[in-house]
């Protein structure tokens, strides 16, 4: 197993470590899980055809910032 050096905030780190303790795990496999998630592509396999065939057809713009997008269509539907 190889070893990584991180910088993390140090509130972070606290809530990690405590959110760790809470579910029985350690923050290493905590960061571990979460490094192989975002690294290793979608199984698409397990999608029905229909949905498959879907994936990839909108292509959004690099810089579109998803949350503000949402934020933005939350305030205009609810304020």
């Amino acid at each position: 197993m190889a070893k990584l050096t991180l910088s993390v905030d140090e509130g972070v780190v606290e809530r990690a470590k405590q959110f760790a303790t809470n579910n029985g795990t350690s923050v290493s496999k905590l960061v571990e899980q979460y490094l192989d998630s975002v690294s290793t592509p979608p199984d698409l396999s397990s999608l029905p055809p229909n949905l498959r065939s879907l994936v990839g057809i909108v292509k959004a713009p690099p810089d579109l910032d998803v949350r503000k997008e949402y934020r933005n269509y939350l305030a205009k539907k609810y304020l």
